[in-house]
């Protein structure tokens, strides 16, 4: 199960930009690469830095608190399987650009 939070039109980065979007209590950075839209969780997952401030280049996100970079695709550390951000797929139906995010299974 997952839903989609609407990006407002003014969060929508721009080709090369990127924003911080921080829908109910969380924080995703929505970058925008070649007209290609990705979001990820906007803590790295060493010890929370933002990554949204982050040096860039290309498809990779480098945190700025220790130097880890990561792949804006995969959300994987580059050279790496363990060490992972938080990707989620964007859609845009409309003109509108939606984050979709996967809703959590009740405990049982």
């Amino acid at each position: 199960m997952s839903r989609r939070i609407a990006v407002p039109p003014e969060k929508v980065p721009a080709p090369g930009m990127r924003t911080l979007f921080e829908p109910a209590g969380s924080s995703l950075a929505l970058f925008n690469v070649a007209g290609q839209l990705y979001a990820i969780d906007d803590s790295c997952p060493h010890q929370g830095a933002s990554l949204c401030g982050g040096r860039q280049e290309g498809r990779v996100i480098q945190c700025g608190a220790h130097g880890l970079r990561f792949d804006l695709a995969s959300g994987y550390l580059l050279n790496s399987n363990s060490v992972k951000v938080e990707t989620y797929p964007v859609e845009v139906v409309d003109g509108q650009v939606f984050i979709v995010v996967a809703c959590k299974e009740p405990s049982l």
